[in-house]
């Protein structure tokens, strides 16, 4: 495959990787979502006395995350297989002369995906932890009262528990909390070192297309770490000066 025919076959690889890619984007997102909106929505129900509009919408919610769950997994299995005629392209005779440009294009699509799926596992692993542990405290809040509305008796001694109970679901999800912000963090530092990277990568390549720009920037390097180390000589002649008038 070369030529002309080999290079329409490329562009329609990249193509459909550039498809399921922003498919698997908006999926991620509504995916996410789902997952985000779980655990409030049961916070929200479980003050329901209710027992049957709980049960219809956590299992609406349920079958939700499973078939989002397959449609995700199917678009990560397509997308792999496109990754894979990409990078069975690029060993093919005759591209030897644009290999270098091939490979970048393949590499970055395999990075794509990779983010993909790692953020997919991720909020996968979250939602079932979240759905496990509203279900044992959902449990363990019907068999308090059960025993309650058994007994009749509403003693110091359950109204404590409750309240306890109470106090640790909320440090809980304080934490969720503070997770998903750290996590939200993470994310965006990590885009920006991407984004830096790219530019640095831009600058490099124009600096070595043209050494005048390439000697430019190490004129300019140079004396940044010039001028580094005069202002830290300063910096240290003056505190050496405030210490011997500080003891003087």
């Amino acid at each position: 495959m070369s030529g002309i025919g080999g290079s329409n076959y490329w562009e329609d690889l990249r193509k459909q990787a550039r498809q399921l890619e922003n498919e698997l984007d908006l999926k991620l997102v509504s995916f996410s979502k789902l997952c985000t909106s779980y655990s409030s929505s049961r916070d929200g129900r479980r003050g329901d006395t209710s027992d049957t509009t709980p049960l219809l919408n956590n299992s609406t919610q349920d079958r939700m995350f499973d078939t989002m769950s397959v449609e995700i997994e199917q678009l990560l299995a397509k997308l792999t297989v496109v990754n894979d005629k990409m990078a069975e392209y690029t060993n093919t005779p005759g591209t030897a002369s644009l290999n270098a440009a091939l490979m970048h294009t393949l590499q970055r699509h395999r990075d794509i995906l990779q983010d993909y799926t790692h953020e997919f596992h991720k909020t996968k692993g979250n939602f079932l932890a979240i759905r496990e542990r509203e279900d044992l405290l959902g449990s363990v809040r019907k068999d308090i009262e059960s025993y309650k509305s058994g007994s009749g008796v509403n003693n110091r001694r359950t109204e404590m528990f409750l309240k306890e109970h109470e106090h640790l679901r909320n440090s809980d999800r304080l934490m969720d909390d503070t997770i998903s912000i750290a996590m939200a963090t993470k994310e965006n530092m990590t885009s920006q070192r991407g984004f830096l990277k790219s530019i640095q990568s831009r600058v490099n390549t124009l600096a070595n297309r043209f050494p005048t720009i390439n000697n430019l920037i190490q004129r300019v390097n140079l004396r940044k770490r010039r001028d580094s180390l005069i202002l830290g000589t300063v910096i240290g002649v003056c505190t050496i000066l405030l210490l011997l008038y500080a003891f003087h």
